[in-house]
């Protein structure tokens, strides 16, 4: 598995990946413009709602970043707006359409683009592992982790008495497995 999708140093990570944790909340999915982007390229592969895309983007970072009405609402009126969308009324719910200048807009930002997703497939490769039940135990991995490695670094000597007792800890939790 990789390190977290965003670039910060490992050892700090499982706070800032909970929206739950005591050290705030994770890093933001998309940087400025990014949503404007990413509704291009999923509207470049077909036609959709609003909702859909909202799903759509859910899905692709794995569950961890929701996009919300008030956001994707405005940029979709943006692009409509700037002429690279068009929005058509049917059943109830307007399917947005990428025009011309839409793709032409994709084609001409294609790197940004690809580089939202290759993030969003380290998102869902995490969001894959953590769900809101697995977070309370990166919590505590992490304090556990955090205290092995402070108490190696302050006493040199007691490697060998961290590692048997990380080694009977992932020993008890296999056990407790069967």
């Amino acid at each position: 598995m990789s390190r977290p999708p965003w670039g910060m140093d490992w050892s700090n990570w499982w706070g800032q990946w909970s929206r739950h944790g005591r050290s705030g909340t994770r890093p933001p999915f998309f940087q400025s413009g990014e949503v404007r982007l990413a509704l291009l390229s999923l509207l470049s592969d077909h036609p959709s709602h609003g909702y859909g895309l909202m799903r759509q983007l859910e899905e692709r970072s794995g569950r961890l970043y929701s996009a919300s009405a008030g956001t994707v609402y405005p940029v979709l009126q943006q692009l409509e707006d700037e002429g690279l969308i068009v929005g058509e009324r049917a059943e109830g719910k307007t399917v947005y359409t990428l025009t011309d200048s839409g793709r032409r807009e994709v084609e001409a930002e294609s790197e940004r683009i690809e580089a939202i997703w290759e993030r969003a497939d380290r998102w869902q490769e995490w969001g894959d592992v953590l769900s809101a039940g697995t977070v309370p135990v990166a919590m505590a991995v992490s304090r556990v982790v955090s205290a092995a490695f402070r108490a190696v670094r302050e006493d040199p000597d007691l490697g060998d008495r961290v590692c048997d007792i990380l080694e009977r800890a992932a020993s008890t939790i296999r056990s407790a497995r069967t």
